[in-house]
């Protein structure tokens, strides 16, 4: 199996697009519910799609994300990753998402639950 480094990043519609931009400036991968024609889905509905697609979910639902990971971790349903923050200002937020992505690989976060909180400014 093919080793992957960089994350690729579906980011949920708690989240602007505006953050999938800049990421995507800097080289990133990522794209954003409102962009692939999902803004109306449900919670499940957006990290079946994250999966289909290999991608990690990002997101600022992280009650309900917390649950669906649950739920994949019982059933030992593999996907890309659940990642969550509390809502931040956009600048702060993409330092947070910079600094995961240059430090967790994806292989690494397969099948994990990550908090952004984890990359805040020591």
């Amino acid at each position: 199996m093919a080793h992957t480094l960089f994350i690729a990043l579906y980011v949920d519609t708690d989240i602007t697009p505006r953050l999938v931009r800049l990421l995507r400036e800097r080289g990133f991968d990522a794209v954003s519910a409102y962009e692939v024609g999902n803004a109306d889905l449900s919670d499940p509905e957006h990290l079946v799609y994250a999966a289909a697609q290999d991608r990690a979910l990002l997101t600022f639902n992280s009650k309900d994300f917390a649950v669906l990971f649950d739920r994949l971790w019982w059933e030992r349903t593999p996907h890309p990753g659940i990642i969550v923050s509390e809502q931040l200002p956009l600048g702060e937020l993409l330092v947070r998402v910079l600094r995961m992505l240059d430090s967790v690989t994806a292989d690494e976060m397969r099948n994990g639950f990550r908090n952004l909180g984890e990359f805040a400014a020591r």
